[in-house]
């Protein structure tokens, strides 16, 4: 059996939607150098729907795959349903991930709603912070 699925090795080799959006409406940064995963997430927000979004990723292929999928799957949607959005949706719509990747899958999950909050805060948005979570914890995932 495979290590990686079709679709991680088809969004690792060709990921949507990377580069960067000049005056994004949020932009969201996670992880650090102690996971060597670091995601950049920037989102064009219209009539709260994400009109656009892209991504930089600096780390490894279930990263890149990761984060490449998960912008497919906020895509033209609501700002709700992207709050919605969890890393396990993520990791199966890529059809799995290796136990030990599933962090990679966090953070895509983490960078969305980071975007999400920087987005509130710019345009003095009232959000509940439960559902934007906290700051990636790599003593859980990395080791």
């Amino acid at each position: 059996m495979a290590l990686y699925s079709e679709k991680v090795m088809d969004h690792f080799r060709n990921p949507r939607n990377v580069g960067v959006i000049e005056n994004a409406d949020g932009v969201g940064e996670v992880g650090n150098a102690k996971c060597g995963d670091i995601m950049t997430m920037y989102l064009k927000i219209d009539n709260d729907v994400i009109s656009d979004v892209k991504f930089e990723t600096f780390g490894c292929g279930s990263a890149i795959a990761s984060s490449s999928m998960a912008t497919e799957l906020i895509k033209g949607k609501p700002v709700s349903e992207a709050l919605k959005l969890t890393n396990k949706a993520v990791a199966e719509a890529l059809d799995g991930l290796p136990a030990y990747k599933m962090h990679c899958s966090v953070l895509a999950e983490e960078a969305i709603k980071s975007a999400l909050k920087d987005y509130y805060d710019k345009n003095g948005i009232a959000y509940d912070a439960d559902l934007l979570g906290g700051e990636h914890d790599c003593e859980h995932c990395c080791e």
